[in-house]
């Protein structure tokens, strides 16, 4: 019988173990999969691949009895032994001169690789390398996207909870339809109607009233029949929803203030990868804010572009408004702020100065909005007061307007999509490139 007591200690070594210095010249084991084998005739690279990056390999030809390297096909996971060599032109600056080498499985006979994933760069189609994600992640350059994404989310989970943020999982089948409009995808439950969720937003807000601060990590699904390199079907949206604050500034700030904590963290915990993908973080001193129909004045101005939709921001002129503050501010980041109630949810606070306006914004990050946010209705009055003015039902509501009706303190919060923060860091021009498995209108797999 066997008893799982913990992990145990195994003579099989990782990259780090070797960084960490005092196995050169020493003999180890090592798995990983054979990513490429480079045959210079009197000896061979056989180049590992695992998941911290590639390890260089030298096999001699009859140094080891009984195998070829010929017999080795790439993508066969292998346990290779071997002495600890310092090469400073080897990743890491050590190579492993091989004494002996075990297979411990092999790709099908028959299966020759759809795409040179060895290669430093996939030079193909973005069609062929989504319908081929599961091999096209193989790739050093593909794999480091995501654990740049890593890194994000790392870095917003550890700010969070620094700053007295507790941790929450929602529901994503629901009963109501938190955003309003038809942009839901609907379900059959059992004999009832239910939607996939938008957002986590009235559950967020409820749990302000237990927890203060909350924020959450997780998917959001839009039935939207957007076929363009910004918008996918299901995304991955970063929230947080804080209560007791004194205006919907303390949300913008706290966004800042996690934005510039989770951009030195990468800098000091992905270095690698950022020079991998040769990125260049951005300076993130202060984040500028300027008014939705002042921005949209601005931009109108200085670049001759006539207004044509007054109560929202078309894709150009989110650009616009990027190069504006990058010019004026050097900023890659601003806050418009005060976006038209029409065309804000039935739970943004109005402007008490001026009720077509609403306490909220977006923040644009190199002319793309990543993230939507603002404060909240507090009051029982005021949230059914503005149902009613927009022909909804509070009726169809009641658990959500449960929470006004015993108390809420002041509140906002906002979300963030993960993939197209990831996509303008990387600057990417395709949201599908930095997400792992994309869903839009044509794509279901794989």
């Amino acid at each position: 019988m066997y008893f799982a007591d913990g992990i145990k200690l195994r003579d099989i070594v990782e990259i780090r173990d070797i960084l960490a210095g005092g196995l050169n010249g020493k003999e180890v084991k090592i798995r990983g999969a054979v990513h490429t084998i480079r045959d210079m005739s009197e000896f061979s690279f056989v180049i590992l691949r695992k998941y911290e990056g590639l390890v260089q390999c030298v096999y001699e030809e009859g140094k080891i009895p009984d195998f070829s390297i010929k017999d080795l096909r790439e993508e066969a996971a292998v346990e290779v032994k071997g002495i600890v060599t310092e090469e400073k032109r080897a990743p890491g600056g050590f190579e492993i001169r091989i004494t002996g080498i075990r297979v411990l499985s092999e790709p099908a006979r028959d299966a020759a690789m759809p795409i040179p994933v060895s290669k430093w760069k996939l030079k193909t189609s973005l069609e062929t390398k989504l319908s081929l994600r599961l091999i096209s992640l193989r790739n050093i350059r593909e794999r480091a996207i995501f654990k740049i994404q890593e890194g994000i989310v790392r870095g917003f989970r550890d700010f969070m909870y620094s700053q007295h943020f507790t941790e929450i999982r929602t529901p994503k089948i629901v009963a109501g339809n938190a955003e309003g409009g038809a942009n839901v995808f609907k379900l059959e439950y059992f004999g009832k109607r239910a939607f996939l969720a938008q957002s986590p937003q009235i559950y967020k807000q409820a749990m302000v009233g237990v927890y203060d601060r909350v924020f959450e990590v997780g998917p959001v699904f839009r039935a939207e029949k957007h076929n363009t390199t910004r918008h996918l079907n299901e995304y991955t949206s970063l929230d947080f929803e804080m209560g007791y604050i004194d205006g919907f500034e303390d949300i913008m700030d706290m966004e800042a203030a996690m934005l510039k904590y989770t951009l030195q963290f990468l800098a000091e915990e992905y270095t690698k990868e950022i020079k991998l993908l040769g990125v260049k973080l951005p300076d993130v001193l202060s984040f500028p804010a300027v008014r939705f129909d002042e921005a949209k004045k601005l931009v109108s101005e200085k670049y001759n572009r006539r207004i044509r939709n007054p109560y929202d921001l078309e894709p150009e002129e989110e650009i616009l408004i990027g190069k504006y503050f990058k010019e004026e501010y050097n900023s890659d980041f601003v806050f418009v702020t005060h976006y038209p109630s029409k065309k804000r949810p039935f739970y943004a606070m109005d402007d008490p100065a001026d009720p077509k306006f609403t306490l909220s914004f977006d923040l644009l990050f190199k002319g793309m909005e990543i993230t939507t946010g603002g404060q909240r209705i507090h009051s029982y009055e005021e949230q059914v007061a503005k149902m009613a003015a927009r022909g909804m039902d509070p009726e169809d509501f009641t658990n959500f307007l449960m929470i006004h009706k015993h108390g809420m303190p002041p509140h906002g919060g906002l979300g963030i999509g993960l993939e197209r923060l990831t996509m303008k860091l990387l600057d990417e021009q395709n949201v599908r490139e930095t997400t792992f498995f994309p869903r839009d209108v044509s794509r279901l797999e794989p």
